[in-house]
């Protein structure tokens, strides 16, 4: 069985576990639920199923019932506070302490990478801009950036971008891109890509007051749709971000960098028949 590190979701690691015990000899939901002091004997059960969840005071009932100990009782305990949240503040704060037990005990984890390289503009920017500036220093390079930025923020982003291998030092104060995507877990990923949106989209606010209308375009429509016209519209949405960037890697003389913001959302409820739906 892999080691607790390695997991981002509570539900399938229980579900490990059993598994594993089962293959080993008699067990039993039943026998697992007894063990973490439990009435019911199918209540572990229905937690690895997602039917129900672990609160804080079960988590650990649970973990020490699986006889973790030390750092893997604690990861444990912050791999349920991390499914169990609502809020990505509350997910990102589990996830970090995570990342550092995981990091503390010689396991390599990408989501802090994926979530640091999304928590600000400055990372992709900067991967971006770098390049274009052979030689620059990081002064230089912080005065090119439209959003402030100071130069010592840039030197520690462009050491995490190497650092990480989003960005290859050529030389002196020379950085080329690498292939390298950012990747995470399926579990981490969405709360590092909605603090991404969060953040260009009040970029892009102020962008309407910044500049003019022929430094920056925007345009909208409101419209209604149905779930299929919806579905097609996601569709072509993607076909076209596709095409956009397809369009700027055609062009190696690249003198700037910009963000499109494809933004589609409801206003308002979905209506049945005249009824709330």
């Amino acid at each position: 069985m892999k080691s607790i590190l390695e997991y981002k979701d509570y539900h399938l690691y229980m579900q490990d576990y059993y598994d594993e015990r089962k293959r080993l000899g008699a067990f039993s939901w039943r026998e697992f639920s007894r063990r973490a002091g439990f009435s019911s004997p199918n209540f572990i059960k229905l937690v690895c199923m997602g039917q129900s969840k672990l609160s804080k005071i079960k988590a650990i009932q649970v973990a020490r019932a699986m006889d973790l100990v030390c750092y893997e009782e604690d990861y444990f305990r912050l791999l349920v506070e991390f499914c169990n949240a609502d809020r990505d503040s509350v997910k990102k704060a589990a996830l970090f302490e995570m990342e550092k037990i995981a990091v503390d005990h010689k396991v390599r984890v990408i989501d802090g990478e994926a979530i640091q390289y999304y928590e600000s503009w400055k990372y992709p920017v900067v991967r971006e801009l770098a390049p274009m500036m052979p030689g620059a220093c990081p002064h230089d390079i912080a005065e090119e950036c439209k959003e402030y930025v100071s130069a010592d923020e840039i030197r520690d982003v462009l050491e995490f971008l190497v650092k990480s291998g989003f960005l290859k030092k050529d030389g002196e104060k020379v950085y080329s891109q690498t292939e390298k995507t950012v990747v995470g877990s399926k579990e981490a990923m969405p709360v590092a890509i909605r603090s991404m949106h969060r953040e260009m989209a009040n970029m892009a606010s102020r962008a309407v007051d910044r500049y003019s209308s022929r430094e920056r375009y925007f345009t909208g429509i409101t419209f209604s749709v149905n779930d299929e016209s919806y579905n097609k519209i996601v569709d072509e949405i993607n076909a076209c971000r596709k095409k956009v960037l397809a369009i700027a890697n055609a062009y190696k003389n690249v003198n700037q960098v910009c963000r499109i913001n494809f933004q589609f959302f409801p206003m308002t409820d979905k209506i049945n028949g005249g009824k709330h739906a």
